[in-house]
């Protein structure tokens, strides 16, 4: 049984911190992976070898996050039924989906052969850039059950409110991490496969160690029906990853690089970010299964303040710091020079993003995912139409509409929201 919900709107904002707080933490530290990759191959200043790291890491960013909803069902249903004060559907919730998560592992790793081949066609690699890229993803391919596994484990435990037992493991999983980089890259010369393979074993080290936390916590038996909708939803937020990885590459190795590295920053900062998202899953999940609506609301209006504050520091620390940070992941003047051609839209993107995140976290704990694939479905219809228009624009142009992407996303969840609120509360 948790806590009795908040009863104020003070109480309620210490609560809301006490999970996001070690969520974003969490967040910083799953982040470092992908930083600590670009900084490691970008000591060598080998423009092509970094571009390949980046396109193998979103290829498997593509693959992966479509399955992202086993971590989000999990928070949200988890979250429910602590509400409820009922542990028997949280233990069916972690069964159920582990074994989702070990039946798409499986069938993953049966289309191996085909999906990688497939994979870097459709991102537009040749020569030099392909056979890196295509080592960096055949070493990390063999990583996607655990990733899995995790997102089953990471979720149930944040569901929880365990997010401090995340943390830990996160930073644990990042030493590891970080680590193995330095050795496998700089001091046996590995290159991209000593981070490929940096990856891989943070990813079995983190799934062995989440594993032995919900063991100790869980009565296992049982799980979740896989949603359609969050499916869905998570599709066409990695088609629009992948559309953004395309445009890039169509651009050369010196424009792939230098958005990777930019990515990557985005990346932490929407990670810092999505504390709040976590934190709006459980406590918005609890409301619900619990029937209080005032509760409700008090998390969102919480939600939305302190991530719009927290969006809006990282927006000044990006103005002020986003450019020299930037040119540390790379010696090429080159990547360099494009890299701080381009940091101003970094500088938006946490403060015009954050709402985005922020909502997707409520709509989940909620339950309406149906409403949030509608309105990516409408996000993702203006991203390609802006991704046409804004096409003579270059890099910049895709950019712009990355960015515009988040603004439509937002706005049209907050459309939507009050008419969702009355239908769930109606009997309450």
């Amino acid at each position: 049984m948790t806590d009795s919900p908040a009863s104020s709107p003070s109480s309620q904002a210490r609560l809301l911190w006490s999970i996001a707080l070690p969520a974003m933490l969490t967040n910083v530290a799953t982040a470092l992976f992908g930083l600590a990759d670009m900084w490691a191959i970008g000591r060598l200043g080998d423009a092509p070898a970094q571009g390949a790291v980046e396109l193998g890491a979103k290829y498997m960013m593509g693959l992966l996050n479509v399955f992202n909803f086993l971590r989000t069902s999990t928070v949200a249903l988890t979250a429910q039924g602590s509400g409820r004060g009922d542990r028997g559907a949280q233990a069916e919730t972690l069964a159920r989906a582990s074994a989702v998560a070990m039946g798409i592992g499986a069938i993953l790793l049966c289309l191996m052969p085909m999906a990688i081949p497939l994979g870097l066609d459709l991102l537009e690699a040749e020569g030099a850039l392909r056979e890196n890229a295509g080592h960096y993803i055949a070493i990390r391919y063999w990583a996607a059950p655990l990733w899995l596994g995790n997102c089953v484990l990471v979720g149930w435990l944040i569901g929880q409110r365990l997010v401090r037992h995340v943390l830990v493991v996160e930073i644990a999983a990042n030493a590891v991490h970080i680590a193995l980089d330095l050795f496998l890259v700089l001091v046996v010369e590995w290159g991209v496969t000593g981070v490929a393979t940096a990856t891989f074993c943070s990813e079995l080290f983190k799934f062995a160690v989440l594993a032995a936390l919900v063991l100790r916590r869980a009565e296992l038996t049982r799980l979740f029906a896989l949603n359609r909708d969050l499916f869905l939803r998570t599709l066409l937020l990695t088609a629009a990853l992948l559309a953004f990885a395309r445009t890039g590459a169509q651009a050369g190795p010196v424009t792939l690089a230098a958005n990777g590295i930019l990515f990557q920053l985005f990346m932490l900062a929407t990670l810092l970010l999505d504390g709040f998202e976590s934190a709006a899953q459980v406590l918005c999940g609890e409301a619900v299964g619990a029937r209080r609506r005032e509760h409700f609301r008090m998390t969102v209006r919480s939600a939305l303040f302190w991530g719009g504050v927290m969006g809006l520091a990282l927006t000044l620390a990006c103005a002020l710091g986003g450019r020299p940070l930037a040119a540390a992941f790379n010696t090429d003047p080159q990547v360099i020079a494009a890299t701080a051609t381009y940091a101003p839209w970094l500088t938006m993107l946490p403060l015009l993003g954050v709402s985005a995140y922020v909502l997707d976290g409520v709509f989940v704990g909620a339950g309406w995912t149906r409403a949030m694939m509608a309105t990516m479905l409408a996000a993702m219809a203006a991203y390609a139409l802006l991704l046409w228009l804004l096409h003579p624009m270059g890099n910049h142009g895709l950019w712009a509409a990355f960015t515009l992407f988040f603004v439509v996303r937002a706005a049209g969840q907050m459309i939507v929201l009050p008419g969702l609120e009355r239908r769930s509360f109606s009997a309450s």
